[in-house]
C-alpha cells in the first residue's frame, strides 16, 4: 500500500496558523480603535502593518517547502519490450510556387 504524500508539510503548516493569527490580530486590533472613524494609531498605523504581515507570512507558508521528504515509490516492470519496424516519418515537401505572368 502506497503512502499518502500531502502538499503542504507540518513546517507549512505552522507558518499557516501563524499568518492566520497575525491576520485576526490586525483586524481585531483595527475595531479597538477609540478615535473617530478608527482614525488613531490603532486603525491606521498598526492594525494594518499586522494584516500585511499576516498575507506575507501566508505567502511564505504557501511557498516554502515542506521539510518531509517527499515518498518514493519504486515500479519495476518486467515485461518484454519488442520493437516494430515502423516506416521514420518524412518531412513534407513544398509544393512548387506558381508562377505569374505579367501584363
Amino acid at each position: 500500500m502506497a503512502a499518502t504524500k500531502f502538499a503542504f508539510g507540518r513546517r507549512n503548516y505552522r507558518l499557516m496558523l501563524l499568518g492566520v493569527a497575525l491576520l485576526a490580530a490586525g483586524f481585531i486590533t483595527m475595531t479597538l480603535d477609540t478615535a473617530d472613524y478608527g482614525e488613531g494609531f490603532l486603525g491606521i498605523t498598526l492594525g494594518p502593518l499586522l494584516l500585511v504581515a499576516g498575507f506575507v507570512v501566508e505567502f511564505f507558508a504557501i511557498m516554502a517547502k515542506s521539510g518531509d521528504e517527499p515518498v518514493a515509490e519504486t515500479i519495476t516492470t518486467t515485461a518484454a519490450t519488442t520493437t516494430v519496424n515502423q516506416p521514420q516519418p518524412v518531412a513534407p515537401t513544398a509544393a512548387p510556387r506558381p508562377t505569374y505572368k505579367r501584363s
